[in-house]
């Protein structure tokens, strides 16, 4: 692992200025570009940590405020751990933010994010890879699907609602992606329940997406983050293993 900077950077996009955080190697070269979209809690140190952590094995990274339209992060008062009590009032004050969110609104942003990393003088000017995390899982499977040429690898972890029934479901830019994608699930995934994990899976193999998938048994939704209750060393440490392999064979 090499030394790492990090810096508050903000990002415009057509609907204001998003803040974000961007990790690289501290030196003068330029390194493959990862977009890393965070979970529902949001850019905090942990996510600045899983950051930092990529810089370290040789990326420049940008971890984007999503929620920036309604506020800087973060836009809930955390606590520096998340556990089961204090997760209702957290959730309650961010869900809205979250549903706000929508697939056009998204995506425009992440053509801003794109943007900003093709002329980051950290980041070289080839296709980018993803890490999305919780809801950041379906904007990393929409982000491939919408801007496949962009895009060189994606991968999500306990990813929740990636292949409901609605007609914007994330599953269903499947058939647009050229990218390779990896999925960490959690087996003790209240968002993610069996024929979803089924339905995205027909969905890329019906689109002939290279791909591979993983269920990670006795792991919770969140399992990747340290500052939750729902954090399982053993699987976040198997999603670096994964998440390193995929973006050392792409990127």
């Amino acid at each position: 692992m090499t030394a790492v900077r990090g810096t508050a950077v903000d990002i415009p996009t057509q609907d204001g200025i998003a803040d974000a955080y961007l990790a690289h190697p501290d030196d003068a070269d330029r390194h493959p570009a990862v977009l890393l979209y965070m979970d529902a809690f949001g850019l905090r140190p942990h996510l600045r940590t899983m950051a930092d952590h990529l810089a370290g094995a040789g990326y420049t990274v940008l971890v984007p405020n999503v929620f920036y339209r309604q506020g800087r992060a973060p836009l809930a008062e955390l606590p520096d751990f998340i556990d089961p009590a204090a997760r209702p009032e957290i959730l309650e004050n961010i869900l809205p933010a979250a549903r706000a969110l929508t697939p056009e609104l998204a995506m425009r942003d992440a053509g801003a994010y794109l943007d900003w990393l093709a002329s980051c003088p950290q980041a070289t000017d080839r296709p980018v890879g993803i890490t999305g995390y919780c809801l950041g899982a379906g904007l990393a499977l929409r982000t491939a699907g919408t801007f496949p040429g962009r895009v060189a690898a994606a991968a999500g972890f306990h990813g929740g609602h990636l292949a409901t029934e609605a007609p914007d479901s994330p599953h269903t830019v499947a058939g647009q992606v050229t990218a390779e994608l990896y999925f960490g699930h959690a087996d003790q995934d209240h968002a993610l329940p069996p024929e979803q994990i089924e339905r995205l899976e027909k969905a890329l193999d019906e689109a002939g997406v290279r791909h591979r998938t993983e269920v990670y048994e006795g792991a919770q939704h969140g399992y990747t983050q340290a500052d939750t209750a729902a954090y399982n060393a053993e699987a976040a440490e198997r999603h670096w293993r994964a998440l390193l392999d995929l973006f050392g064979r792409t990127l």
